[in-house]
């Protein structure tokens, strides 16, 4: 059992919730049991091991049977050494530290997808994680990370995407140009969500082909250079009195029209 918060082993994994760590080390930090239970059913070949308290592995049990199946290593730990390990304020007992598995823009792209959802400097770990889970549950074929879009593998993105990390390709560290070509160059049409963007009724019709839908920064949007890349910019219409949707919500009705139309002839 780990007992000392102040062991290099525990420093070594409380230092992943730094991106210059991760970096270094290309390993990145899981908290809490569904996010273990989540990579050990999906991409049990990324986990190097995983830190629990006794307390917490007797509430879940399932996660040592399928860890020992998967020859993933359990270690026991104290609550102390739990909580400096952890980067929120109140762990779960459950703590794991896991490979960073990026896709290449050209391996999603060969693949022929459907539906991606491409972030431009999204910024918010928050709506970073909402949009790759919104592009899970929608069926997405990928998520593609231009510009300076935060590190999908902060703890709070992480958190954000409860699970669906592990459950399509993500791409990173790529640059517009080189992603909106390579959509093109696969026959997927790049829509960039915009409110200065056309009437979203209008276009609808479209969704139903191979489409690539562009979001961009939370303050200030989409730049006219990633607008130019795009085919079109659509934006969504608002009925009530708000001034505008969070980006995750948008970028979640984007992708569950785009899902809708794709799949009405099945």
């Amino acid at each position: 059992m780990l007992e000392n918060p102040r062991s290099p082993r525990v420093r070594a994994v409380a230092k992943l919730t730094k991106r210059s760590a991760r970096q270094e080390t290309g390993l990145f930090l899981l908290e809490g049991p569904q996010a273990a239970r989540e990579a050990l059913a999906y991409r049990p070949d990324t986990l190097v091991e995983i830190f629990a308290t006794p307390t917490a592995l007797e509430r879940h049990p399932d996660l040592r049977d399928t860890a020992r199946d998967a020859g993933v290593e359990v270690v026991f730990t104290t609550e102390p050494v739990l909580d400096a390990m952890a980067d929120t304020v109140t762990p779960q007992g459950i703590v794991a530290v896991a490979r960073q598995s990026p896709t290449s823009v050209r391996d999603v792209f060969a693949a022929a997808p459907r539906l991606v959802a491409i972030c431009e400097e999204v910024r918010d770990p928050g709506n970073l994680g909402t949009i790759i889970r919104a592009a899970d549950a929608a069926g997405a074929d990928a998520v593609v990370l231009t510009g300076r879009t935060v590190d999908p593998y902060n703890p709070k993105v992480v958190r954000a995407t409860t699970g669906s990390l592990f459950h399509l390709p993500v791409a990173l560290g790529v640059d517009l140009a080189t992603a909106v070509e390579r959509a093109h160059a696969v026959g997927v049409r790049v829509i960039a969500a915009d409110v200065g963007g056309e009437d979203f009724l209008e276009s609808r019709n479209l969704l139903s082909e191979p489409t690539a839908w562009l979001f961009g920064n939370e303050a200030r949007g989409l730049g006219e250079e990633a607008l130019a890349l795009a085919d079109l910019a659509l934006r969504l219409p608002i009925y009530g009195k708000a001034e505008s949707l969070n980006l995750a919500t948008a970028a979640s009705v984007c992708l569950y029209e785009t899902a809708f139309a794709q799949r009405a002839g099945e």
